[in-house]
């Protein structure tokens, strides 16, 4: 790991050096459970440093991609090997600086272990078919190309998992990258960096740069020597990577979030449905992209199963991540915290009735931090903005339904189709569920939120732009095909 100054001061990595901005400005990062505890500080980048940065990516390309799919992914074993090294520190480090509790973060931790060797094991794997050709004495064949140099901008809700995600086939597919996180993770985005430095990567093949949105976000977006760009973000940042991206010829892939509904059917078993419901929707304070936040409830079984969450949600503990027995941390930062206070409020003046949580915790533990209690609506109607606006907060509204077509008709009544999930035990309703819902992530008698690291992930309508991430399905995006005729 960098040897740190009192002040825990992480510098940019470019061209395999840890250097200071050329502002010799830095920003803090502040843990979200104490506002007045510093995390860390990072460097508040120049066009500059970008600059550098970006040149270093773009004259390393040529050596890496010659030095073959099964030597990249030997320096991915070492990544995993010395970040499952560093967990311990890695996730404690996340949870002061984001919030989500230390069994989570060292959870996600290990996942970023689990995707590096998955992806280091691609080494091994083919890249590319022989096909038949109509010439009798030609061979013809596809092979993988790697883009380029990559520009990979990432949120602070999964600090080490969804940079890790791209990164990992990124490079395994022989791309350089320069890679920035967003500031309210970016303490831990640079522990992550550290294991792939100490993991020896030739020069310039990663590069790390920290600053704001405005000047190295879209710096990034805009750079004509980039040849792709991988985004999770906003729907609103992600609209411009694409008109960026398009207007340049040069790929995209964009993740931008979700109004994920659940659907409990009459038939469905009400207690495995509620707990289901709650961690989907309150694990990490609400802050997924995979989050539940729409519950629609066949009218039979809507005031049971109401009964049932209201009761399992007010035993929920909230408090600082680190100490034992919380199940639930604070918002990731002051503005979301902000946000999520707003819609509750928006929410309560549209009609909808607040029949749990949705409020600040105060007292000595809390003051200093973003602390709320999750919050559970009732009488919330489809037009509603907290039943169409992503919140990415501890906030679940309640819907009823007639029937299971009109389940499906109000969860598919959005712009965004990430994840869905069904409660049934009917075989006919999960497979007309399967068939009509418009999500990209579909999970059945499961919650909404989560993905499993081999299998493609995105979603639908204006949840995902461009080819699937994770599983094999990511070398679609950091490759393309090249298609060879050789005749004898």
């Amino acid at each position: 790991m960098q040897t740190l100054s009192k002040e825990m001061t992480f510098k940019n990595f470019i061209n395999n050096e840890w250097i200071d901005s050329s502002s010799q400005e830095t920003v803090k990062s502040i843990s979200p459970m104490n506002k007045e505890e510093i995390v860390g500080y990072i460097q508040n980048s120049t066009k500059d440093d970008l600059e550098k940065a970006v040149r270093a990516a773009h004259q390393a390309k040529k050596a890496w991609r010659k030095l073959g799919q099964a030597q990249r992914g030997q320096y991915l074993y070492k990544a995993a090997n010395i970040l499952e090294e560093n967990l311990e520190d890695i996730a404690k480090t996340m949870t002061k600086e984001m919030g989500k509790t230390l069994p989570e973060a060292k959870g996600e931790t290990a996942r970023g272990v689990a995707i590096l060797r998955y992806y280091a094991g691609e080494g091994m794997r083919k890249n590319g078919d022989v096909i038949p050709s109509s010439d009798k004495d030609a061979l013809m064949f596809t092979k993988r190309t790697p883009l380029g140099a990559v520009g990979v901008i990432t949120p602070w809700n999964f600090p080490v998992a969804i940079p890790i995600w791209k990164i990992a086939p990124a490079l395994v597919y022989g791309n350089t990258v320069v890679f920035k996180p967003a500031t309210e993770a970016a303490v831990t985005a640079a522990k992550v960096i550290e294991c792939f430095a100490q993991a020896g990567l030739p020069e310039g093949v990663l590069n790390f740069i920290t600053g704001s949105g405005f000047v190295i976000g879209q710096g990034l977006i805009d750079h004509p020597l980039l040849n792709g760009i991988t985004f999770t973000g906003s729907e609103t940042v992600g609209q411009g990577v694409a008109k960026s991206a398009s207007a340049r010829g040069i790929k995209y892939q964009l993740e931008m979030g979700g109004k994920n509904p659940v659907i409990v059917t009459k038939d469905a078993d009400l207690d495995a449905a509620a707990e289901a419901v709650i961690s989907g929707g309150f694990r990490s304070a609400g802050q997924k992209c995979t989050a539940s936040s729409r519950v629609i409830v066949e009218q039979e079984v809507y005031e049971a199963f109401k009964e049932k969450l209201i009761q399992e949600t007010e035993k929920i503990k909230v408090g600082n991540g680190l100490k034992e027995g919380i199940w639930m941390g604070p918002c990731a930062s002051e503005s979301q915290f902000n946000t999520v206070k707003k819609y509750i409020e928006i929410g309560r003046e549209e009609g909808a009735v607040l029949v749990s949580g949705g409020k600040v915790l105060t007292g000595e533990e809390f003051d200093k931090g973003f602390y709320l209690t999750p919050a559970i609506f009732d009488k919330v109607t489809p037009d509603m903005t907290i039943a169409q606006e992503e919140i990415f907060g501890p906030v679940i509204g309640l819907m009823k339904a007639n029937d299971l077509e009109e389940a499906i008709e109000i969860a598919n009544n959005t712009k965004f189709g990430l994840s869905a999930s069904i409660f049934t035990t009917n075989i006919g309703s999960l497979l007309e569920f399967i068939d009509e819902i418009e999500a990209g992530l579909v999970r059945i008698n499961a919650e909404s939120a989560g993905v499993e690291l081999q299998a493609p992930f995105g979603g639908m309508k204006s949840s995902s732009t461009g080819s699937r991430e994770q599983g094999e399905a990511a070398q679609e995006f950091y490759t393309s095909i090249k298609t060879v005729f050789i005749k004898g």
